[in-house]
């Protein structure tokens, strides 16, 4: 077969399939068939770059990074809809519809809530994509609209021009994951699925944007040249015909019927996949909308019914404590069941001890609970005048109440944390941290085999892992006795790291790679550290006294103590061991920025600090260089203002050499 033919032949049976997976949620082929048709179509394309086009599947991994976003005229504007809060505003909007169009039909769909963007299509092709703004002027989001699955690239009918209107949305189930993923690493947790979609899309790396696995939904057709319709409806099945993904609805007649729909809606919003904050009410008939035309704001055809926050009481039966895998102590509400936004609700995040004192909570209360932002319980108020005469007031614990390990106050003064170095509640994320890059390096050991490896009880510290052998680690899945090994033989390397990587692996708060290497260079081995006190370690550089406080404090642990003593034992290494190329950048301070090709930032790092210079992340007057790459931005400019030397790429190697 012609190369073409095939390359053409790969990309229609992958995007059939992407639309029956995606859209359709009916899948014809596994993952890894796909995953091998796809890895074929990458390296027919790699072989003929010439045959790349921006509608193949191969383009959806995203891998653009942009200074900025583009801005984008809409030609025909994204109107935002008026809101309406209860059925007599609902039969107010139908009685001024009627005074023009009686037995009008009306179109009742879910609000999503979501990011609203116009995407455009030339010749059936995706063309360009871009965000709401102010209706008129939105932001070219185009490469991060090509990562969602969902949205086809081309369509099986080839119209010269078409623009739908769709909500970009982070499915329930994706957030959670994400969040997940995060709580694992340290990184602060996304507030909801409706920002963490907002904030996808304006990613100005494309990458970023397609791991975050954004899904769309499309609810309006603003221009369609070559093909006429004559109601909403019919514009909704073509759209779903030419394999989109579009919100349901349905076309009703009258107030009640409408008012039975949004009542139908509110109750099973918690069925969908994504967050809905209200139904939309809209006329059905194309031409009626054009006759009723449009406000300086809003459409007069249309409003957005809002569903309020749903209360109701519930009796607070206990109060349980949740230890995170950061080892944030959470407080969570045990409820008697009560049925909120069309889910029971037995429990309800309390989250800190501030919050539980200010609103005065303890056990057996009547309280009124809802979903904030539909999702997530919460208690609002404490029913004081039910309150029991032997109610007392609540404290969190002292103790952690997984591993008995003491309870410290961050300080921020909100949050409560366990210090125990080998508490259970913390596993995952101590030993996913421990391997990882920046950390002990040992390859082969993901987050997912970590979490075999407690799952299987093969593991309850990192110490556990200097333990393991190939028959251990083959059974698991997705391993086999060559992953085994692998992994094995990389654990058996990490032995020999630098000090700095072993004091970076233990997860001391406010200690990374940088301090930990100022610490490993400093005191020179590991006990020298156990025994410096907390005025010493503030004396050093980059240590002020919070974080002084951090390392005494798990220094100090028993379980930390247990840690180091059999990491020892182990055969880890526990002494400074790097060797100082020369000193010739002591007492400078280089700031990397911009998109490096001849290094990596770390490679860069390393060879900074090998000569006694140190990297930072930020532009002040105390900075000695900027070395700057492509797309350099604020920090270069900043750079400049200041007067500070910016190198090329070049230019920095010289000095190195």
């Amino acid at each position: 077969m012609d190369y073409r033919q095939e390359i053409a032949q790969l990309r229609e049976t992958l995007n059939e399939a992407g639309h029956l997976y995606y859209v359709l949620d009916a899948p014809t082929m596994s993952d890894f068939e796909y995953d091998r048709l796809l890895r074929r179509l990458e390296e027919l394309e790699a072989e003929h770059p010439e045959e790349v086009t921006p509608d193949s599947p191969t383009q959806r991994i995203g891998g653009k990074i942009l200074s900025q976003f583009e801005q984008v005229r809409h030609d025909v504007p994204l109107e935002s809809l008026q809101d309406v809060f209860d059925a007599e505003e609902v039969r107010a909007f139908f009685d001024r519809v009627a005074q023009e169009i009686p037995d009008a039909a009306y179109s009742v769909e879910p609000k999503v809530d979501g990011l609203s963007v116009a995407v455009e299509y030339r010749d059936g092709v995706f063309y360009r994509g871009a965000t709401r703004g102010d209706g008129r002027v939105g932001e070219d989001v185009t490469e991060n609209l090509r990562t969602i699955r969902s949205l086809p690239m081309t369509l099986p009918e080839k119209l010269p021009r078409l623009i739908v209107r769709g909500e970009v949305y982070m499915s329930r189930s994706v957030f959670e994951e994400i969040n997940a993923r995060r709580e694992i690493e340290g990184k602060p947790l996304m507030a909801n699925p409706r920002n963490a979609a907002a904030g996808s899309l304006r990613q100005l790396d494309s990458r970023i944007a397609a791991q975050r696995k954004l899904d769309i939904a499309i609810f309006n057709m603003q221009l369609c040249e070559g093909k006429t319709f004559a109601s909403h409806t019919e514009t909704i099945e073509y759209l779903k015909s030419q394999h989109f993904k579009v919100i349901p609805q349905c076309c009703l007649h009258t107030a009640e019927e409408v008012l039975g729909e949004i009542d139908r809606l509110g109750e099973e919003r918690g069925n969908y996949p994504f967050d809905i904050d209200g139904a939309v009410v809209k006329l059905d008939d194309l031409a009626q909308r054009d006759m009723l035309g449009s406000t300086a704001k809003c459409p007069r055809w249309a409003v957005a019914y809002k569903y309020p926050p749903e209360q109701k009481p519930s009796v607070l039966k206990d109060i349980v404590i949740q230890v995170g895998r950061t080892g944030v102590l959470t407080p969570k509400a045990v409820l008697a069941p009560v049925r909120l936004a069309g889910s029971t609700v037995s429990f309800a995040t309390l989250h800190n001890q501030d919050f539980i004192a200010s609103k005065d909570i303890r056990i057996g209360d009547t309280v009124i609970v809802r979903k904030a932002g539909e999702i997530i319980p919460e208690i609002v108020e404490v029913v004081m005048d039910k309150r029991p005469a032997d109610a007392v007031p609540y404290e969190i614990p002292a103790q952690c109440p997984v591993c008995g390990a003491a309870v410290a106050r961050d300080e921020d003064g909100v949050a409560l944390r366990c210090t125990g170095a080998e508490c259970p509640a913390q596993r995952l994320r101590n030993l996913t941290h421990f391997v990882s890059r920046n950390a002990m390096d040992i390859d082969g050991l993901g987050p997912a085999v970590i979490n075999s490896l407690i799952e299987n009880d093969l593991v309850k510290n990192a110490a556990d892992l200097y333990t393991l052998k190939v028959e251990d680690i083959s059974p698991l899945e997705r391993m086999g006795k060559k992953s085994a090994a692998n992994a094995v033989a990389a654990i058996e390397k990490s032995k020999d790291n630098d000090l700095w990587r072993l004091i970076a692996a233990l997860g001391i708060r406010q200690v990374g790679d940088k301090a930990a290497k100022v610490l490993a260079s400093h005191f020179g081995s590991m006990d020298a550290i156990v025994a410096a006190t907390e005025e010493e370690l503030t004396a050093i550089d980059d240590v002020g006294p919070i974080t002084a406080g951090f390392i005494r404090s798990w220094m100090d642990s028993p379980q930390s103590r247990d840690l180091l003593a059999r990491l020892k034992e182990a055969g880890v290494n526990m002494v400074d061991r790097t060797e100082k190329v020369d000193a010739r950048f002591a007492g400078l301070t280089f700031v990397l920025t911009g998109a490096l090709t001849k290094f990596t930032r770390d490679e860069a790092t390393e060879m900074i600090e090998l000569r006694g210079g140190k990297a930072s992340g930020s532009v002040s007057k105390k900075t000695s260089y900027v070395v700057a790459g492509e797309n350099a931005g604020s920090k270069l400019t900043k750079a400049q203002d200041l007067g500070i030397p910016v190198l090329t790429e070049d230019e920095f190697l010289q000095m190195l050499d």
